[in-house]
């Protein structure tokens, strides 16, 4: 049996071990592998958590170069868990999963065409990576956002999935009525059929 891997990216002031249970869940599911990393930096506001990049004065304008200025840490740790699985030479056996920043760095992996994978799913997610966009084109991209999310809110989604699909990447997007900014069992069983369909 060819082996796959999950991967997944948890939100900004958390950790790697929050998402491992949805990731482990999922993976069984599945029948695939599952990596739960940390974030490189530790958070600016203090507490155990982790962050793929500050967030501390971040705005519309500025956010897409700290985006940028994560990917060497980011391609880091995702090259050393894919290597680790054997699996730097088949891209396509290996799925992304993010959560808030998590999501945002999935989607720049794929937007910025530096990580052809099989599969992104993206939660309460935006698009924030620096334009133009010179997406992976044979990744598809699952859009999970809830309508009462008070982090992001749901035209991040939208403009997401309109940026991404104008790019030329197969995107679906997922409005999940009154939920927030949490991954919920809907949620879940949308990434597992996507998942499925796509990591095979």
């Amino acid at each position: 049996m060819t082996r796959k891997l999950l991967i997944t990216l948890h939100g900004v002031g958390s950790n790697g071990a929050d998402l491992a249970p949805i990731g482990a869940q999922i993976a069984q599911s599945l029948g695939v592998e599952v990596e739960s990393p940390d974030a490189p930096q530790p958070y600016d506001f203090g507490g155990p958590g982790r962050q793929w990049f500050s967030i501390n004065g971040v705005t519309a304008a500025n956010r897409p170069t700290r985006v940028a200025e994560a990917r060497a840490d980011f391609d880091a740790i995702l090259t050393a868990i894919i290597t680790a699985h054997g699996l730097q030479n088949r891209l396509h056996d290996v799925a992304l999963l993010g959560f808030s920043q998590g999501a945002i760095m999935a989607l720049d992996a794929v937007a910025s065409g530096r990580w052809p994978v099989g599969a992104v799913a993206a939660f309460s997610m935006r698009l924030a990576s620096p334009t133009p966009l010179t997406p992976a084109l044979h990744t598809p991209v699952l859009l999970v956002h809830g309508t009462t999310d008070p982090v992001m809110p749901t035209t991040e989604a939208t403009h997401a999935e309109a940026a991404l699909s104008n790019a030329g990447v197969k995107t679906t997007l997922h409005l999940l009525p009154g939920v927030g900014h949490a991954i919920t069992p809907a949620g879940i069983a949308l990434a597992e059929d996507f998942l499925r369909k796509h990591l095979r």
